[in-house]
C-alpha cells in the first residue's frame, strides 16, 4: 500500500486554500502544517475548511522546513519568492510542489532545479491542468494525427483583475503582470502540443514575437500578444491579460481539421470536453470525465512520483526540462516586450537566492594547484566570464554562485569583454558576496592593437574599478607585441606588482620563445618573471584561430617545454569550443566557425577515441577531451565557459577521470 505523503503549506494566500481544500479529497497526501510570515495569518488560514482537522500552524517557513513530520512542501508564496524556499526546502530533504511560474526567470530555475537534484527530492511546478486527463486525451488526439499535420495554435489566458494596484497581480516587484500570472500556461500548452505534434515531449520556439501593453503605473505587462514559432513549422499565437478579459481557451488547426478545448486551464471534474472537427465533417464532442477535482489529481500526480522514488513527476505533468524550456520562453517573450522586474537588476540581488551566505557544499571535489605569487590555491577549472554580464546579472549570479559553492574559486574575464560588462558583473558579484579574499580573479588586458605597456597601466586601472578591488590575482597580457622589446614588458608588470595592483602575471597567446624570452630578461634583472601562460590548449588541434593572433600550445613541442619547465598552463577552449558533442560531426554542419577551426579528418579521429573511451569510463566524450587537458604532465588549469549549470556540473565530472600517459598518447593519435 502506497503510503500518505505528509504535506506543508509554504504561504497562505488564496491559492493555498484551493490546494488544501484539492488535498482534503486525496487519499495518497495529508495536511499537517502551513506557514506563513506572521503567525497570526497561519492560525486564520483554512478557518473555513479545516476546523477540527490536526494542522500545525508556523509563523515563519524556515520553521515548518525543520519540523521533521512534514515530507513535503507546497509552495505558494509569490513569484520571487518561489526560487528562495524552493531551494531550502530542497536543502531541508523535502520533496518540493512549486507554484507556477517555478521562479522569476530561468536563470532562478536552474538554482532550484539543481537543488532538487543534488539533494535527491522531488520537484514539480505547479501546472496543475496538466495533471487532468482532458490533457492527456489531446496529446492522443495530436499523436494520432486526429486533425492531420498540426499547423496553428492560438492559446488564451486573461482576466480583468481592476484597479487593484496594491495586488501582487499588479506589482513590479512581485513579478506581477499576466506573462508570469497565466500567460505561462498558454505558453506551457502551446510548447507541449509542438512537442506532440513533433513526436517529442515538447518543443521550445525558435522565433518569439511579441507586443502589448505595459502599464505606465504599475510597470507589468497588462495585456500582450506573442507569435512563437516552432522547428517544425507549427505556429502558435499565446495571449494572457490582467486588464482585460479573454477567451480563455485553446484552438488547434491542422492540415485535415481542427481542434476546440473550452476549458483547458481550470477544467472542471464533469461535463469537460474537447471538440473536434475532421475536415468535412461535423463537429464531434469528445467527453472527458475526471476522477477528482484538478487540485486533488496534481496532488495525487506528485505523490505518486515520490511513492515510485522518482525525482520528476510523469509526463504530461511537468517535467524539469519541460520547466526550464517554458521558462525560457517567458523569458524571451518579456525580452520582446522590454519588460525587467525590479528583483532582477543587480542592485536588488546583493545575495545568493537561497538567501543565505555561500558556502563551499559538502561534497567538493575542486583540484588546486599552485601558482607563483598567487598566495592562494588555484581551482584547476576555472570560470570563464565572457558569456554573462552585469546587464543580465541573474544569469551570471546563478553561474557563480553554483561555481563558487562547488569549490571553484578561479574566474577568467579580460577588460575588452563586452565593453567592460563582464568585469563590473564579476565585481559586483565578489562585492555583494563578499568572497574577494577567496576568490582568484585572472584578468587580462593589453590586446592588439594597443598592446603597449602605456595601455597596460591605463586598461589595468580601469579594469581595478570595474572589478571594485584594489589588486588582481593574476593579470595575463591577452596579446603579445613583438615589436616591443620585452624588457619594455617586464618593466611596466613588476613596476605594478611592485605596487600591489597584482600579484602574479603572464601572458595571454603568447608563443613559448617569446615567455622564455621574458623569463629570461626578468631574472637577468632580478626582476619577477611570467607565472603562468594562457594559450589554447585542447585534445583537438586548432586549425584556424577563431580570432587573430591566437596561439596553442598543443603540440609536441610545446608540450615537451610544459613539461621540462613544469611551466603552469591556463588553457583556454579546453574542450574545443564544443567539437567533442553531438553537435559536431564530419556530415553535420550546425556551427561555421566549429567547422573553421576544428574540422579536420585527425581531428574526428580523436573524437571517435574519445567516444571510445568515454564509454569505457562511463561519462562523455566532452568530460574525457576535458580529462585530457587535466591529466596532462604539467601543471594545467582549464578555462571552462558553461552557458548553463547542467554544464557546469558535467565538466567537474572530468576532475575524477583519470587518464595514464598511454590513454593520452592514444588520444592524441600518438600510438
Amino acid at each position: 500500500m502506497e503510503r500518505v505523503l505528509q504535506w506543508g503549506i509554504i504561504g497562505a494566500g488564496r491559492i493555498a486554500g484551493t490546494f488544501a481544500k484539492g488535498l482534503l479529497a486525496s487519499k495518497t497526501g495529508a495536511l499537517v502544517g502551513v506557514a506563513s510570515r506572521q503567525l497570526e495569518s497561519a492560525q486564520r488560514f483554512g478557518s473555513d475548511f479545516l476546523a477540527g482537522r490536526s494542522v500545525r500552524r508556523f509563523g515563519g517557513y524556515d520553521q515548518l522546513l525543520a519540523w521533521p513530520q512534514v515530507q513535503a512542501v507546497y509552495i505558494a508564496t509569490p513569484h520571487p519568492m518561489h526560487a528562495q524556499w524552493a531551494i531550502r526546502a530542497a536543502r531541508a530533504g523535502k520533496h518540493v510542489l512549486c507554484e507556477k511560474p517555478l521562479t522569476l526567470n530561468f536563470a532562478d530555475a536552474m538554482q532550484v532545479v539543481e537543488a532538487a537534484r543534488e539533494n535527491g527530492v522531488t520537484l514539480m511546478e505547479a501546472f496543475m491542468y496538466r495533471c487532468h486527463p482532458v490533457i492527456r486525451r489531446l496529446t492522443e488526439l495530436l499523436r494520432d494525427k486526429a486533425i492531420g499535420e498540426l499547423r496553428m495554435i492560438e492559446a488564451y489566458f486573461g482576466f480583468q483583475a481592476g484597479a487593484v494596484y496594491e495586488s501582487r497581480i499588479l506589482k513590479n516587484e512581485l513579478g506581477g503582470g499576466g506573462i508570469l500570472d497565466v500567460g505561462c500556461y498558454a505558453v506551457s500548452l502551446a510548447r507541449l502540443a509542438a512537442g506532440v505534434a513533433a513526436g517529442r515531449e515538447f518543443l521550445d520556439p525558435v522565433e518569439v514575437l511579441a507586443a502589448g501593453h505595459i502599464g505606465p503605473r504599475s510597470g507589468v505587462d497588462e495585456y500582450t500578444f506573442a507569435t512563437l514559432k516552432f522547428p517544425n513549422a507549427v505556429v502558435a499565437s499565446v495571449g494572457t491579460a490582467v486588464q482585460c478579459q479573454m477567451d480563455n481557451e485553446v484552438r488547434l488547426y491542422g492540415s485535415e481539421g481542427k481542434i476546440h478545448v473550452p476549458a483547458p486551464w481550470v477544467p472542471p471534474e464533469k461535463g469537460n470536453k474537447i471538440i473536434l472537427q475532421r475536415a468535412g465533417q461535423p463537429g464531434e464532442d469528445i467527453l472527458i470525465e475526471a476522477p477528482a477535482n484538478v487540485y486533488t489529481l496534481e496532488a495525487d500526480t506528485f505523490a505518486a512520483a515520490v511513492n515510485a522514488g522518482q525525482q520528476q513527476a510523469a509526463w504530461p505533468a511537468m517535467t524539469w526540462a519541460d520547466t526550464l524550456g517554458n521558462m525560457k520562453t517567458l523569458d524571451r517573450w518579456r525580452t520582446a516586450l522590454g519588460l525587467r522586474y525590479e528583483q532582477e537588476k543587480p542592485e536588488n540581488r546583493t545575495a545568493a537566492l537561497h538567501g543565505s551566505p555561500l558556502t563551499v557544499r559538502p561534497k567538493n571535489i575542486m583540484q588546486y594547484r599552485a601558482i607563483a605569487g598567487v598566495g592562494k590555491p588555484v581551482a584547476r577549472l576555472v570560470f570563464g566570464v565572457d558569456k554573462v554580464g552585469l546587464s543580465s546579472f541573474p544569469m551570471a549570479a546563478a553561474m557563480f554562485d553554483d561555481y563558487f559553492e562547488r569549490g571553484g574559486n578561479a574566474f577568467d574575464t579580460a577588460w575588452l569583454y563586452g565593453g567592460g560588462d563582464m568585469e563590473k558583473a564579476l565585481g559586483h558579484w565578489l562585492k555583494t558576496r563578499g568572497v574577494r579574499k577567496q576568490t582568484v580573479i585572472l584578468d587580462k588586458g593589453a590586446h592588439t592593437p594597443d598592446c603597449y605597456p602605456e595601455a597596460i597601466t591605463r586598461q589595468l586601472g580601469e579594469s581595478l574599478e570595474r572589478l571594485q578591488t584594489d589588486y588582481l590575482d593574476i593579470y595575463m597580457m591577452h596579446r603579445d607585441n613583438p615589436e616591443v622589446p620585452v624588457g619594455e614588458f617586464v618593466e611596466v608588470l613588476n613596476e605594478h606588482r611592485r605596487a600591489g595592483r597584482m600579484r602574479a602575471f603572464g601572458g595571454s597567446n603568447w608563443t613559448l620563445a617569446r615567455v622564455q624570452a621574458f623569463n629570461d630578461y626578468a631574472r637577468s634583472k632580478g626582476l619577477t618573471p611570467f607565472a603562468a601562460v594562457s594559450n589554447n590548449f585542447s585534445l583537438a588541434r586548432m586549425i584556424n584561430p577563431p580570432w587573430d593572433g591566437c596561439i596553442s600550445s598543443s603540440d609536441a613541442e610545446a608540450r615537451a617545454w610544459l613539461e621540462k619547465e613544469q611551466f603552469p598552463l591556463m588553457a583556454w577552449s579546453s574542450q574545443a569550443r564544443g567539437f567533442f558533442t553531438q553537435r559536431a560531426a564530419p556530415d553535420k554542419v550546425s556551427d561555421q566557425e566549429l567547422v573553421r577551426c576544428w574540422y579536420s579528418p585527425d581531428n574526428f579521429q580523436r573524437q571517435q577515441r574519445a567516444q571510445e573511451l568515454a564509454a569505457r569510463k562511463g561519462v562523455t566524450p566532452i568530460v574525457i577531451a576535458l580529462a585530457y587537458v587535466l591529466c596532462q604532465p604539467f601543471p594545467t588549469f582549464a578555462l571552462i565557459g558553461p552557458a548553463v549549470i547542467e554544464e557546469t556540473r558535467d565538466s567537474f565530472k572530468a576532475l575524477q577521470v583519470q587518464l595514464t600517459r598511454e590513454e593520452l598518447r592514444w588520444l592524441n593519435l600518438e600510438e
